[in-house]
C-alpha cells in the first residue's frame, strides 16, 4: 500500500487519521513494518526483542470479517521468526471491538494511562497491552524418529 492509500484508509477508520506524509516518514525506518490486505493493516515498530503496534486500521465497510485478525497473525508470525519477544500496544479503553480482538490474540492489560485520548467532550483511559511472543530460538527442537 502507498502511503497515500494508508493514509485515506486511516482517516476512514479514525477520527483524527494520519497523513500520507507521516506514513512515508514511517514507512522509511527500518524498524517499521507493514502488514496489509486491501482493506486493512497494522504498522509495527520493532526494537531490539520488542514490537509496539503503532496503528492497526481496518475500512469501517469491511469490519467483522477476520481481516484485522489476519494481518495481526501475520505480523505475530514473523515477529516471532525474527527472535522478537514481547509484542505490546495502546488502545482506547471504549473501543470494545479492537479490545476483544486482542484479548483473543493473547493480549493482557499491563498499565493505563489516564485521560490519554480525547473524545468530543471527554478524555479516555489509554490500555496499555502486551503479548509475549515466542521467538524462534525458543522453540524446543522436533523429536527425532528413529
Amino acid at each position: 500500500m502507498t502511503p497515500d492509500a494508508l493514509a485515506h484508509l486511516h482517516g476512514r477508520a479514525f477520527d483524527h487519521g494520519w497523513s500520507a506524509a507521516e506514513f512515508e516518514r514511517l514507512l522509511a525506518q527500518d524498524t517499521v513494518a507493514l502488514f496489509a490486505e486491501a482493506q486493512g493493516f497494522v504498522l509495527i515498530q520493532s526494537v531490539l526483542d520488542e514490537a509496539e503496534i503503532l496503528t492497526l486500521a481496518t475500512d469501517p465497510d469491511h469490519r467483522r470479517r477476520g481481516m484485522a485478525r489476519r494481518v495481526l497473525q501475520e505480523a505475530i508470525h514473523t515477529l516471532e521468526s525474527r527472535g522478537i519477544r514481547r509484542l505490546f500496544l495502546e488502545v482506547a479503553e471504549d473501543n470494545g471491538a479492537a479490545r476483544a480482538l486482542y484479548a483473543a490474540q493473547g493480549f493482557v492489560e499491563t498499565g493505563r494511562r489516564k485521560g490519554y485520548y480525547m473524545r468530543r467532550n471527554a478524555r479516555v483511559d489509554a490500555l496499555l497491552l502486551t503479548r509475549p511472543l515466542v521467538a524462534a530460538s525458543d522453540t524446543p527442537p522436533e523429536p527425532k524418529s528413529g
